[in-house]
């Protein structure tokens, strides 16, 4: 049985890719129900189900075709019996499916219903296609990132997909289902990666708006232009990060590295360049764990660059088993952490469609919507 915070939560997810998936899967992780809703044709479908399928731990898996109209009436079923709808596809498709928000808020008026999209359900852009890349340009977030005078870097799908949209999704189910349990009415929740991506970017804007901020990348303090908040390459051709922000920690690491420098002159820009030099020359002359070793314990903010590997088998991250390998796969484990209601990642991937019968059964059903007569149980 379900753990966490969410035990007896029940959720159903309309299959897709990334940030709805992400969703259903951090719903899981918290102790909710979670029953995904595969098509047929996603039995073909190589990357699903199975330990390395991430994303869909811990859920059911149920093949039935909306197209049909007993696909149609079986998940209208599940609906009136579960607390949260998620679904990933672009505006409208619900609708012309007849599951949209109207249909399954008919059926069940307490319903949350969670819609992800990257542009939002309204606005000119509302119909047309994208991917991370394509949200995030839009939103200042990927012209903010990146080395001054280079090109943007992009910060994998984490910040648009997962941050601003499985995140906000989630969030925002959460809050809905806070408001059913008071109202006993439901609503539909509009999660869109380039709402939740600029709501990242709520402390950027606020330092541009009060000039404590330059709208050019990697010349500001927390995108790589400050000497003693970035990266640097090691004799070993790796990397170590330095965050040494605050003068304290800023003299520590001065004093560690043995540079002839004025701590004083930190925030001096002008001091800036001839800083970089020498940490630039100074970590170069030792591997990345010499310097690890080196700066271990201390408060100067040195910390090495490790690959996803390598983060596996950290001595902090292996303490607190932030990462866990369940069925041979190194995920991350369950976030965040409860006192009293414990969470877990749940069992690996089903199978697209392992739970159709189960769960149909458990509906009763006279026919099998993926196309099969089906007796009642």
């Amino acid at each position: 049985m379900p753990h966490g915070p969410l035990a007896g939560c029940q959720v159903v997810e309309l299959g897709g890719i990334g940030p709805g998936p992400f969703a259903g899967m951090f719903l899981a992780d918290l102790g909710a129900d979670v029953i995904r809703v595969d098509r047929p044709a996603d039995r073909d479908d190589q990357a699903r189900g199975g330990p390395a399928d991430v994303l869909n731990r811990g859920k059911r898996s149920v093949v039935l075709d909306l197209k049909e109209p007993a696909g149609v009436a079986a998940l209208l079923d599940l609906v009136a019996g579960a607390d949260v709808l998620i679904e990933g596809f672009r505006p409208g498709v619900t609708e012309r499916l007849g599951v949209g928000p109207h249909e399954c808020l008919a059926r069940n008026p307490a319903l949350v219903y969670g819609r992800m999209t990257g542009w939002g359900q309204h606005g000119p852009m509302a119909e047309d296609a994208g991917h991370d890349i394509t949200y995030l340009a839009l939103t200042g977030a990927l012209g903010a990132i990146g080395s001054a005078g280079g090109a943007p870097q992009i910060p994998l799908n984490l910040v648009g997909d997962f941050g601003g949209g499985g995140c906000y999704l989630v969030i925002g189910v959460l809050a809905a289902l806070h408001a059913a349990g008071r109202s006993g009415r439901g609503q539909v929740v509009d999660a869109a990666i380039v709402d939740g991506t600029t709501h990242l970017l709520a402390s950027t804007f606020g330092k541009l708006g009060r000039g404590a901020w330059t709208d050019e990348r990697g010349v500001n303090l927390l995108d790589g232009g400050a000497p003693f908040y970035a990266v640097y390459e090691t004799a070993d051709g790796r990397h170590v990060a330095v965050g040494a922000l605050e003068p304290r920690f800023f003299r520590l690491l001065v004093d560690l590295l043995g540079l002839d420098t004025d701590p004083g002159r930190q925030y001096d820009r002008d001091s800036w360049p001839k800083l970089r030099r020498d940490l630039a020359s100074r970590f170069a002359e030792r591997t990345r764990d010499e310097w690890a070793a080196a700066f271990a314990g201390t408060d100067a903010c040195v910390a090495p660059v490790l690959s996803l590997r390598e983060a596996v088998t950290d001595p902090h991250l292996a303490a607190r088993a932030s990462l866990v390998v369940q069925d041979g796969v190194p995920q991350p484990a369950a976030a965040p952490r409860f006192s009293g209601t414990p969470t877990s990642p749940g069992t690996s991937a089903p199978a697209v469609g392992a739970d159709t019968d189960a769960v149909l059964a458990d509906l009763d059903s006279r026919a099998d919507p993926v196309g099969q007569e089906r007796s009642r149980p």
